[in-house]
């Protein structure tokens, strides 16, 4: 019989149901090593029995405190708003659980150098939920970066569009307070694509960026109250990696048309890629040194079982969708902790990512070139 790996979820919302959906599919495709156990679901509200059982969790509770005081839990997956990051993991951290947390990973650098050190110091298994790695086509785009197909990166431009925040008449919702989310589209947005950059490409070195409040007001559910919004609808920034490439990013809540469209591009001197969320199964690619005739970008549909992760679910050309990714870092994070391994992307990667978000705010501010923050002492 295999050993018990209970975890506990802490959030009930959106991505309560994709974390659970994923732990509910991650051993009917992957064997991890260790038996995963829902064992505990928290959240705020009246809803959280009813919902706990839905998504087949043993237990549920109002009390995050309660889930890490449980001796029986082994695991704490955090998806709550940013401003309660920092509090639940050190402290799960601390009592001996692996940790699995949300992005951005904290609601400042500060935060995330406490939730890192902790984590370290405690010599638990953590990671950062930048599940867009664990997408096959990505993680393709990945292996051909390695492999050198595309020669030495010259430039990355990578946008994410979404158009849920557009209307004015969109309630105030937590992730329009700074106080709650740190940041806006840029931080819940951009902290994917910055984690990208930094995976496909390398270091950031410094950035130059803006970034604007296009629905300034916002009515409360609770009250009926008119609330300021404080984070940014719209960014861009400029960057310069240390090894010498261009960076250009982009972000938007408020762009019509776009529903989750994260696009990358990624130019080398000997060939070009692209990847389009919204089409995830499949990478545009070009090489160079192609024969003339067969120049030009062509699409690799990323289903076949030669693919990263494609051999464990459906035959060639089933295509899997965004909820995969899920899985897929499930599967890392669970396995690392059975085989005492290191999974990816860890609570440092979140904290990198942290630092250059920390620099575009600095750069917005001071209308200037800024450098990324030194987080390597």
């Amino acid at each position: 019989m295999k050993p018990r790996l209970s975890i506990g979820l802490i959030g009930h919302g959106f991505m309560g149901r994709a974390h659970s959906h994923a732990l509910h599919d991650l051993e009917f495709f992957f064997d991890p090593g260790v038996a995963v156990v829902r064992k505990t679901l928290c959240g705020i509200g009246d809803d959280v029995a009813g919902t706990a059982a839905r998504y087949g969790w043993q237990g549920w509770t109002n009390s995050w405190e309660e889930v890490i005081a449980d001796p029986e839990i082994d695991a704490v997956s955090i998806c709550t708003p940013g401003d309660a990051h920092r509090e639940i993991a050190v402290a799960a951290a601390q009592a001996g659980k692996h940790v699995l947390c949300e992005k951005p990973l904290a609601n400042s650098l500060a935060e995330a150098l406490d939730m890192y050190e902790a984590a370290r110091s405690a010599a638990v298994k953590h990671v950062v939920n930048f599940n867009y790695r664990k997408l096959p086509a990505v993680a393709l785009a990945r292996r051909f970066l390695q492999q050198g197909r595309l020669g030495e990166v010259r430039f990355f431009r990578a946008t994410y569009f979404q158009d849920w925040a557009l209307s004015p008449d969109v309630p105030f919702l937590w992730r329009f307070d700074k106080a709650k989310a740190g940041a806006g589209s840029m931080a819940d947005n951009g902290s994917h694509i910055i984690d990208l950059a930094r995976w496909l490409v390398g270091e950031f070195a410094e950035v130059a960026g803006t970034a604007e409040i296009t629905v300034k007001e916002r009515r409360s559910v609770e009250d009926g109250a008119i609330r300021p919004v404080t984070t940014d609808d719209t960014a861009a920034f400029l960057a310069r990696f240390e090894n010498g490439a261009i960076g250009l990013f982009a972000t938007n809540r408020t762009s019509a048309g776009h529903k989750n469209a994260l696009v990358f591009e990624v130019t080398g001197a000997r060939g070009a890629l692209v990847f389009d969320l919204e089409r995830l199964n499949e990478l545009q690619v070009y090489f160079y040194d192609e024969a003339p005739e067969r120049q030009g970008f062509r699409t690799i549909m990323v289903t076949d079982p030669s693919h990263p992760y494609i051999s464990r679910w459906w035959p060639p050309g089933h295509v899997i969708g965004w909820e995969h990714g899920f899985v897929h870092q499930y599967y890392e994070f669970v396995k690392a902790i059975a085989e005492d391994a290191t999974p990816s992307p860890t609570f440092y990667d979140g904290m990198k990512a942290q630092a250059v978000l920390e620099a575009i705010e600095t750069a917005w501010r001071g209308k200037r070139w800024a450098p990324v923050p030194d987080t390597e002492a």
